[in-house]
């Protein structure tokens, strides 16, 4: 193989390889060599057949397995040689005219890691905002639960329901010609009017309904329905009505705990209050967190990779308007969103710079993901994938070093972060819930950087009078490193397999149908939680 270096401008490298024809047969040779021994054909023995009838059989084919595997490996061995790191997997190009039998000329294409100065971690000083637990949210917690959890008890004889009664039902449910569909016949089926639990329009036309009432209902499936056969249109069930129930008053005590599968109402508020602590424990870190990575953002500016910055603007892009997608008005909301992708496309730019940061950090201070947390990782991953996906997704994750690496990359951030954590001088300082979520919320949609200007301090700072993106669920406060540790695996020059596709679980005829979840990396804040809020991205 011969290499010639035609590019080389801030980041961007380019080479032409060259290959000759005999390196080439080479491998068709070895090729040929090792499939002998199992190759059948009439008139020989067992592993006795020629070369060249080998050859003549599966010429074509094999001849493109050995171009791809000598492009491959000189790939590789140039890598090794210029001790290139590639930002992404690089761009080859077959030279247009290329015959069988001719010496083979590529392009290489591809942008390199930057040289990332050496972090300055040593003097970092952090505060941790502490937030004591609300005894009085504990006891609004256990209110909700028993809200759920209400006991009906059979109504009057003759009583009419009404909004918060339970109605029990028999149902047959069919396409506007008259035909059952599959999945909308079912009985003893208890409904809560007012609930908002099935499709629109069911719940409120059985206001009214008594005993042995027999009703037929009209009602318009949504437009994201799952089922393909029944979304957005309309349908009709026969209902017939077995049972009204009211609720009943439910006494929060021991008892109440008990129908819980506890021991007493002690226990259930000693669990609420842990799960409280967590949350605030969470909440804490996210903010302490994000002051971390502003502090290490605004102290190191180097240029990143820009196919790195695109990949990531395109992830955060992508998600956005997957979630504009659920809206009320989807069309304003990706309009709101593709306004606003200029900060978008900056916010990748310091996601970038962080995971690159983050990455450097880890690699100098021996940071890793063990075989085992990946295991874990791969197997939580697949849980998101219908049961006969789920083996295709685990085979995928583990022959792609790729997307090993980006299933990695969060966990391997925390354990950066909390090393950091470690090195830093902390001090606390008691805050509320609500303040902490205010200044978090101040902080999305500004982006951080060198000479931004901004108070990153607790002292009082007026909060960014920015309107709301789309009503639906921004993504806020990324912090994710965008699989810098990927790149040693980058230069792999075979197609990516695709990843399994998952189906959505099936639901019932009537159920109202939730948000789908995506499968791609998700855009979320330190803590891995959503904000409560509609908020622009931020890192």
């Amino acid at each position: 193989m011969q290499s010639v270096e035609i590019e080389n401008e801030g980041l961007k490298r380019a080479y032409q390889l060259t290959f000759t024809a005999a390196e080439i047969d080479a491998r068709i040779a070895d090729e040929v060599k090792r499939m002998a021994p199992q190759v059948r054909m009439p008139g020989f023995r067992p592993g006795k057949v020629p070369a060249n009838l080998i050859r003549k059989m599966h010429g074509d084919a094999l001849h493109q397995d050995a171009l791809n595997s000598t492009i491959q490996a000189g790939v590789q061995q140039l890598m090794a040689e210029k001790q290139i790191r590639p930002a992404m997997q690089p761009q080859v190009e077959l030279t247009p005219g290329y015959e069988a039998g001719k010496d083979a000329e590529v392009t290489i294409r591809l942008e390199t890691l930057p040289q990332v100065p050496t972090p300055q971690i040593d003097g970092l000083k952090l505060e941790r905002l502490v937030v004591e637990a609300d005894e009085s949210a504990v006891d609004a917690q256990v209110e909700q639960f028993a809200k759920g959890n209400k006991r009906f008890e059979d109504a009057p004889e003759g009583k009419a329901a009404e909004t918060g009664d339970q109605v029990v039902i028999d149902f047959v449910g069919k396409t506007e010609d008259g035909v059952a569909f599959e999945g909308g016949t079912g009985t003893d089926m208890a409904v809560e009017i007012g609930s908002g639990t099935l499709i629109p329009g069911f719940e409120d036309q059985l206001i009214g309904a008594k005993v042995g009432d027999e009703r037929t209902l009209n009602v318009s499936f949504p437009d994201d329905y799952p089922a393909e056969n029944l979304k957005g249109k309309p349908a009709t069930f026969d209902v017939k009505v077995t049972a009204v129930k009211t609720a009943g008053e439910t006494k929060i005590d021991d008892d109440f705990a008990k129908q819980l599968g506890l021991q007493s109402l002690d226990q259930l508020k000693g669990i609420l209050r842990d799960q409280q602590s967590q949350e605030l424990n969470g909440l804490t870190r996210t903010h302490m967190k994000r002051r971390l990575l502003d502090h290490l953002a605004g102290s190191h500016d180097f240029e990143v990779p820009p196919s790195m910055v695109e990949a990531e603007f395109a992830n955060i892009m992508a998600q956005l308007e997957h979630e504009a997608g659920h809206e009320s008005d989807p069309e304003a909301a990706k309009a709101e969103i593709q306004n606003d992708s200029a900060e978008y496309r900056t916010i990748a730019e310091r996601r970038v710079r962080l995971g690159l940061l983050l990455s450097e950090i880890g690699q100098a201070n021996g940071i890793e993901v063990n075989a085992q947390e990946m295991n874990r990782l791969i197997a939580q991953a697949a849980q998101q994938y219908q049961p006969q996906d789920r083996e295709r997704f685990i085979q995928y994750v583990q022959q792609e070093p790729m997307a090993a690496a980006q299933l990695r990359a969060p966990l391997y951030e925390d354990k950066v972060v909390d090393f950091l954590f470690t090195k830093a001088e902390v001090t606390e300082r008691t805050a509320t819930r609500e303040e902490i979520e205010a200044d978090l919320e101040a902080e999305d949609g500004h982006v951080h950087g060198p000479d931004c200007g901004h108070n990153h301090g607790h002292e009082a700072a007026p909060a960014k009078a920015k309107k709301s993106s789309a009503k639906g669920k921004k993504a806020a406060a990324t912090e994710e490193a965008p699989a810098a540790e990927a790149a040693e695996s980058a230069a792999e020059v075979k197609p990516a397999a695709k990843k399994a596709k998952a189906a959505k679980p099936a639901k019932g005829a009537v159920e109202a149908e939730p948000a789908e979840p995506t499968l791609a990396e998700p855009v979320k804040d330190g803590a891995g939680a959503k904000p409560k809020k509609s908020k622009k991205a931020s890192a």
